[in-house]
C-alpha cells in the first residue's frame, strides 16, 4: 500500500522560505512519478511542480517558476519542495502526489495532470503573511 506523508509547511512572511518533504512508502517503481499541488479555500486543487525520478524531467507551474525548486532523495525514498520569495498568494494546503507510472506521446510519465496521480498525502498548510 502506497503511503505519501508530508511535512516542512508553516507560517512565514512574504519573502520567506520553507522546505516541503513528502517521504513515500510502499511505491516502489524504479522512476517515480511525483508532484506537489496545493488547494488554496474556495479554489480547485492545482499542479505546482512534478518530477519524474531517475534522471527524468520536471516542471513547474507558470506561477512559481524560478521561485520553487522540486528534488528527489532515492535514497530516503523523499520528495521535495523549496519554495523561496514566499507570496501571500501561494498559501495553500500543499499535497504531495504519486502515479502509477503511464507513457503520453511516447515518454514516460509526460505531461502529468491531476488525473495521472492516483495516491495523495494529507496535506501540509503553508501560509505566507504579507
Amino acid at each position: 500500500q502506497v503511503q505519501l506523508v508530508e511535512s516542512g509547511g508553516g507560517s512565514v512572511q512574504a519573502g520567506g522560505s520553507l522546505r516541503l518533504s513528502c517521504v513515500a512508502s510502499g511505491y516502489t517503481y524504479s522512476r517515480k512519478c511525483m508532484g506537489w499541488f496545493r488547494q488554496a479555500p474556495g479554489k480547485e486543487r492545482e499542479g505546482v511542480a512534478h518530477i519524474v525520478t531517475g534522471g527524468g524531467s520536471t516542471s513547474y507551474a507558470d506561477s512559481v517558476k524560478g521561485r520553487f525548486t522540486i528534488s528527489q532523495d532515492n535514497a530516503k525514498n523523499t520528495v521535495y519542495l523549496q519554495m523561496n520569495s514566499l507570496k501571500p498568494e501561494d498559501t495553500a494546503m500543499y499535497y504531495c502526489a504519486a502515479a502509477s507510472p503511464y507513457v503520453r506521446s511516447g515518454v514516460y510519465c509526460y505531461a502529468p495532470r491531476r488525473i495521472d496521480y492516483n495516491y495523495w498525502g494529507q496535506g501540509t498548510q503553508v501560509t505566507v503573511s504579507s
